[in-house]
Formats: structure tokens, sequence, C-alpha cells
């Protein structure tokens, strides 16, 4: 079964949700991953000379930036029943960051979390997969360009 209209509904509307709060959500989302893999600080240049997650413009700016493209890819989804790559060049930065597999899973997880502290009582299982499939076809298409 492929993507469906109403998941992608659901996708853009915690979109807007996550967008309500940007900042807090960028440092509740860069957090957990910091929580998570303590290591991977090094991989973000907004994190490297701070003591903790401190919110910044760069912070805001790549949170959106990450979110966003989950968003853009629950639409080729429904659309095109895959997730093709807008900027080519990603491919090429996670692999000069280090990213590896484990990375992607940490990010999904405290994405996951994010989108649910900011849909509030509108967070659903429904909501989770739609988030989840989105991710997964966005990490696929990264994946497929580190290669």
């Amino acid at each position: 079964m492929g993507f469906t209209d109403k998941q992608e509904a659901l996708v853009n509307s915690s979109w807007e949700s996550f967008k309500q709060n940007l900042s807090g959500n960028s440092i509740f989302f860069y957090t957990i991953i910091l929580e998570k893999a303590p290591a991977a600080k090094g991989l973000f240049s907004f994190l490297k000379d701070t003591a903790g997650v401190e919110d910044s413009p760069k912070l805001q700016a790549h949170a959106e930036q990450v979110f966003g493209l989950v968003r853009d890819s629950a639409a080729q989804l429904r659309a095109k029943g895959e997730v093709v790559l807008g900027n080519a060049t990603l491919g090429a930065i996670h692999v000069q960051k280090g990213v590896t597999d484990p990375h992607f899973v940490v990010v999904k997880e405290a994405l996951l979390q994010t989108i649910k502290k900011a849909s509030g009582s509108n967070w659903s299982v429904e909501l989770s997969t739609a988030w989840e499939v989105a991710y997964d076809g966005l990490a696929s298409a990264i994946k497929k360009a580190m290669n």
C-alpha cells in the first residue's frame, strides 16, 4: 500500500505544529539526539563549540530543514511512491561528516519524539506511522546517495 493522502495531511498538519515553536522544538530535537548519541555533537557545526544545546539561528534552520525534508518526502511518497533528493549533495555531506546507519536511527527516534511533543493531543499511532514512513523514505534516499 502506498503513502495515502491522509498520511500526507497528518504529516503536513503536525509540521505546522512543529514550526509554531521552532526554537523550543529544535532544542528538544537536538537534546534528544545528544542524549542518545553524545558523540554526534561533532557532526553538527552549530553544536561543536557549545556546552550543550543552545538556541541559535543555525540550529533552528537545520532542524527546520530536517523536518521539512521529511515533510517533502511524504509528498513525494504520495505522488510518486518514492523519494528523490532535491539536493544531490546531501549524500556527500553525510559521508564527509561521518554519518553511519546508527545515526539515522537516533535521528528518527528524536524526530518522532519531537513531533509527538509538538502535536500534543493530536498525536496518534497513525500520525507516528506517517512520519516514520516518510523519514524512512528520506533516509533511504540519503543512504543511496552516500554510496
